[in-house]
């Protein structure tokens, strides 16, 4: 016999969910056959038998939410007979073959095939509805199967067996007297709770809300804001657009930012830092990983752009284009989404005029950009309107002064304001 338990798929990740059981008790299974689907707070993986044998008992049950190194499944590989087996594998990443210590069997660990986009919550609703979600057609973002799907997949169901089922009766339609009394209107304590929905707080909404608690816990914020004239960089934007077209590039403001934030991040490297709060120690980092907060019906997930200072402000714009739908589609592997040095939120296409980001511990600051907009300012003694946008600075107190907090964000005013010079600087 051999137990397989829940491996750690992802980095440090404690306990996932388990989406779907691919196999039932007595089915025989070969060495890397999928055999459970499971997510974590930050990926999706398909788990496969270590092993070739048959599934003796099964532990667990879909919507189940269980912790690293939680038997799963017993598989009788009829060699053994009085003594059980277990397979624990170690740290690993989505493709990677994991060897078990305790067999000489690999763990495979694979992204999910493409499969209905839905969040846990909804996956549970279906579930408890009994219906299956991969037959509901999605019109969320991406595809994505929304509550409002699923409950109207439920209604078309149930109308049609009514219409199969209930045979035709004559309806009888009382109108009551108006002179009859009114009824007393009550609530019930019943029918209030019966008004209040309860989701559980699980998966990436749970990873979410314990580093956003983390990180207001563990540093003290400190936000600054700033205002940015753009027209200079609208206009080189607008130059650039035609050849960007051609090249199948969507070209937005944010590639010109992070080259802006390299620039800067290289002259006070105090801002691309962390603090190792076990040794009370510094560590500056010389590269430069900029995390992109991207909004998706999952909540906020933040891609990470590997070494932004070697890519041009075209490779930047097709890489935040691909980041951003993997994102959405929940598709961004464990690699993608970790390592940042340094995060952008980019608020800005919805509205709002500033913010207090929370620092991505343990990263020491972060930038938010809010609305564009026409505004009049005073140039040269002179009422004009200029194209301008707000972007907020929330940094870490213990490790970075005011002072420098603002002279940072003064040199990242003076590069995107005079793009002529962000270009001479870029390397």
């Amino acid at each position: 016999m051999v137990e397989f338990k829940l491996p750690d798929v992802g980095e440090g990740m404690h306990e996932g969910e388990i989406l779907k059981i691919l196999v039932s008790p007595g089915e025989a299974v070969h060495q890397d056959q999928p055999v459970i689907e499971v997510q974590t707070d930050k990926v999706n993986a398909e788990l496969s038998a270590p092993v070739t044998g048959v599934i003796k008992e099964i532990r667990i049950a879909e919507g189940d939410t269980v912790e690293v190194g939680t038997t799963l499944l017993v598989i009788d590989t009829g060699t053994e007979t009085s003594e059980s087996k277990t397979v624990v594998a170690p740290e690993g990443k989505p493709g990677e073959k994991i060897e078990a210590p305790s067999t000489s069997r690999p763990v495979t660990v694979t992204p999910l095939a493409p499969r209905a986009l839905a969040t846990p919550y909804v996956r549970q609703l279906a579930r408890e509805l009994k219906i299956d979600i991969e037959k509901v057609s999605g019109t969320g973002v991406a595809g994505r199967v929304t509550e409002e799907d699923v409950r109207n997949y439920v209604a078309g169901t149930t109308s049609k067996a009514a219409k199969r089922t209930i045979a035709p009766a004559i309806i009888k339609e009382t109108i009551p007297s108006v002179s009859e009394k009114a009824p007393t209107l009550t609530v019930s304590s019943t029918t209030a709770n019966a008004q209040i929905e309860r989701i559980p707080i699980k998966g990436i909404r749970k990873k979410i809300a314990e580093h956003m608690t983390k990180s207001v816990t563990i540093i003290p914020h400190v936000t600054s804001v700033d205002e940015l004239e753009m027209d200079q960089l609208r206009g080189l934007r607008e130059q650039m657009m035609p050849l960007a077209t051609k090249r199948n590039i969507k070209l937005t403001f944010l590639p010109f930012f992070i080259k802006a934030l390299v620039i800067a991040l290289k002259e006070f490297p105090v801002m691309n830092a962390s603090i190792d709060e076990a040794t009370n120690e510094i560590l500056l980092k010389r590269f430069y990983h900029i995390g992109i907060a991207a909004d998706t019906p999952d909540g906020l997930i933040v891609p990470v752009i590997k070494d932004a200072d070697r890519k041009s402000i075209f490779q930047l714009a097709d890489e935040i284009t691909t980041l951003a739908q993997q994102a959405r589609d929940g598709k961004l592997s464990m690699e993608q989404i970790t390592g940042g040095t340094f995060t952008i939120s980019n608020v800005g296409p919805i509205g709002g005029l500033q913010a207090t980001p929370i620092i991505n511990h343990p990263e020491v600051a972060i930038i938010a950009l809010h609305k564009m907009e026409k505004r009049w300012v005073v140039r040269e003694d002179e009422g004009v309107i200029r194209w301008m946008m707000n972007f907020s600075l929330s940094f870490d107190h213990r490790l970075i002064d005011g002072v420098t907090a603002v002279r940072f964000t003064n040199r990242i005013k003076e590069l995107l304001e005079n793009p002529t010079l962000l270009f001479a600087e870029m390397v």
